[in-house]
């Protein structure tokens, strides 16, 4: 077996971090991969690079030679990467609004770490999206399709009340949420994080719609209420108005990766979505 990129980061990771279990915290392995990847390594250059017992952790003397040389040519790898990524393209996609500021901020930050630029593109159906290798990640909210996608959650967001304008809700100063199923429910099918299960023991109306703008008017035309990511309402629509919710419980924004995205990449963007 030839010495590979894998068994080296593994290896720098394990000296950086002095422990296995936390170097395959931050390489996203299980700790007994983390073991054999090392253990490859040791077998097929013939030594024996940690000396790690139950209670400490060290190199050896080949194990601390070998870490300078390694360190030297991930870091020659990694800025040779990032000279041919300057070409390259990483693509986020969203179902509907993307968190703001969190995405710009996101993708200054991945770009200036790995030299690849962010382009964000709509996708209504995210499986497929990254099933065709078509976005290297997507953003989506409970409740929307994709959902069930394995993946990393990022944060929360608190709901609001739309209604027209005309609606004598438009006067309140908040409501509550096991008020809502008083009045017809607009719900949005293609890409909606509202729900009716949302409310288990309520008799509900609901209205539906097959898309966003057809959600828009029928709420602006007082059809009945929605209720969306407090996102939305930083955009406008002369017709609507929103009103804050009590208790409701908050949406849930998750990133899910593409099979087909490498680890370094990955790493990066996942680091560039964590950083304040």
């Amino acid at each position: 077996m030839d010495v590979e990129v894998r068994h080296l980061r593994a290896f720098v990771a394990v000296a950086d971090e002095e422990s296995f279990t936390y170097a395959a915290s931050v390489l996203h392995l299980t700790q007994p991969a983390l073991t054999r990847t090392i253990q490859q390594l040791e077998a097929t250059l013939g030594v024996k690079l940690v000396a790690r017992t139950s209670r400490t952790f060290e190199l050896t003397e080949p194990g601390r030679e070998f870490y300078n040389r390694a360190r030297r040519l991930l870091s020659d790898l990694d800025r040779a990467v990032q000279a041919v990524r300057g070409n390259a393209v990483f693509r986020l996609g969203f179902t509907w609004l993307l968190p703001s500021p969190w995405a710009q901020q996101t993708a200054a930050r991945f770009t200036e770490a790995s030299g690849m630029k962010v382009t964000f593109v709509r996708c209504d159906h995210p499986p497929a999206a990254l099933r065709r290798g078509e976005v290297e990640a997507v953003v989506v909210r409970s409740g929307q399709p994709g959902w069930d996608l394995d993946g990393v959650d990022l944060f929360e967001e608190p709901r609001v009340l739309v209604c027209s304008r005309h609606s004598p809700l438009a006067d309140r100063q908040s409501v509550a949420w096991d008020e809502v199923p008083r009045w017809p429910l607009v719900i949005n099918t293609a890409n909606g994080t509202t729900q009716p299960s949302l409310w288990p023991e309520a008799t509900l109306t609901v209205l539906e719609t097959s898309s966003y703008d057809e959600w828009l008017e029928s709420v602006a035309s007082g059809a009945g209420v929605g209720v969306i990511p407090e996102i939305g309402a930083r955009h406008t629509h002369p017709e609507l108005h929103f009103v804050p919710l009590k208790d409701a419980p908050p949406v849930i924004v998750r990133l899910v990766m593409a099979p087909h995205v490498p680890r370094s990449v990955r790493r990066d963007f996942l680091h560039a979505t964590q950083q304040e």
